[in-house]
């Protein structure tokens, strides 16, 4: 499927303090001899987020009438946070602007995969899959990352990937091994219950008896680490919050993985999606709290992390007649984490006005989201650039972005 996004060059634009810089492709030399011990975490945000509600472009003047009723301003009982002079935040973000002025959040705006139809399973398949259209969904491309991690780091060594929730996410399907965690909604069995359960598949099935042990050493490390957290059911932002808590011990255990993705759904703001206050606040609000559960339960170890959270499209620049937005294109990446240079708005920005619009209702894509998450697993995991390409397929036109690692 062709890309309907711009050839990229060797240079993007990064915009940051209210200047706009060239930042130059760079070599990266491995780092297999130092201390780091990178941790790497996926967040899926599914129903396709409002870039322009999240960070809107309060200097473009366009902005305001596009979104009408739910646009922000930096004025106002809820005002939003302001980033560079021209970007500013969602109010509810106030950890993400707070790691934005340390030097840990980038945020990349204008940015999308490859998909340009409006289709939220397509779109989801590709964010996921990492294939450049829809209908493979064999193998998702942190699966194929984990799967060419450099032999004798720290990374590698950690064994498999951890998928949170009740099913293992596309993201993390495929031949390299993975570990599900979710919360615990059920009371703990004794170990003497668990020995006669693995006794009985090791002589009837030796796999499903490799399965069952992985699990529960998994479990023990959250029953150890994170007091065996149980999800909050009806709550927006607890529900983000507790399955990133858990995670987040998981992760910081010198005998926990290193990889890990969840997804959080609910993104689909076709009705009365809101501005500062609402349903996308709620939303934003437990996004924020979820990295800063992160943050905290990762301890020492978060200065060698990188969260990133993507979505499979935006949402439509004018707002409908039920005031929320519908199905668009270009929307915006939430990059966190200690292992950052960070401080920083990545953005090619396109405009507003109809003409500058991608087909006169959305925001234009002006950067691949492949070259995002290429330049996070070449510069943080040190994956090789012979093998990048391997994991996401036809995709040489997405030159990794380089730079966004400290």
């Amino acid at each position: 499927m062709a890309s309907n996004l711009p050839h990229a060059t060797r240079r993007q634009l990064l915009v940051t303090g209210g200047a706009l810089f060239a930042w130059s492709y760079l070599p990266h030399f491995a780092r297999a001899a130092d201390a780091r011990d990178p941790r790497f975490i996926a967040i899926i945000l599914r129903g396709a987020l409002d870039g322009l509600g999240a960070v809107p472009p309060i200097g473009d003047p366009s902005y305001a009438a596009l979104h009408g009723p739910i646009a922000l301003s930096l004025t106002g009982d809820t005002p939003a946070l302001p980033l560079d002079g021209f970007f500013a935040l969602h109010p509810s973000m106030t950890n993400l602007v707070r790691l934005y002025g340390a030097r840990q959040a980038t945020i990349v705006h204008a940015t999308a995969t490859a998909y340009r139809d409006r289709s939220h399973f397509d779109g989801q398949d590709v964010l996921e899959s990492g294939y450049a259209g829809a209908g493979r969904t064999d193998s998702g491309w942190l699966n194929r990352a984990v799967s060419v991690l450099p032999k004798g780091e720290r990374i590698a060594a950690r064994g498999k990937a951890l998928g949170v929730g009740p099913a293992t996410p596309l993201i993390l399907r495929g031949g390299a091994p993975v570990t599900g965690w979710t919360p615990s909604t059920l009371p703990a069995v004794q170990d003497d219950l668990e020995q006669r359960l693995l006794a009985l598949y090791r002589e009837r099935d030796k796999a499903l008896a490799t399965v069952l042990t992985e699990s529960l050493d998994i479990e023990k490390i959250a029953q150890r680490e994170a007091g065996g957290m149980r999800p909050v059911g009806g709550n927006v932002i607890e529900a983000m919050r507790t399955p990133a808590r858990g995670a987040a011990k998981l992760l910081a255990a010198d005998d926990g993985p290193r990889i890990a993705a969840l997804a959080f759904d609910g993104w689909d703001t076709h009705a009365n999606e809101g501005g500062a206050t609402g349903r996308l606040a709620q939303l934003l609000a437990g996004l924020d709290a979820a990295i800063a559960e992160f943050e905290t339960g990762l301890g020492a170890a978060w200065k060698d992390t990188v969260v990133v959270a993507i979505t499979e499209f935006g949402r439509t620049a004018k707002v409908n007649g039920t005031t929320g937005t519908d199905h668009g294109t270009g929307t915006v990446a939430f990059l966190a984490g200690g292992a950052l240079a960070g401080g920083k708005m990545v953005a090619d920005w396109p405009g507003l006005r109809d003409e500058q619009l991608f087909e006169k209702r959305d925001l234009k894509a002006t950067t691949d989201l492949r070259a995002v998450l290429k330049g996070l697993l070449v510069d943080h995991l040190n994956i090789g650039m012979a093998q990048i390409e391997g994991v996401f397929p036809d995709s040489t036109s997405a030159k990794p972005l380089r730079g966004l690692i400290a």
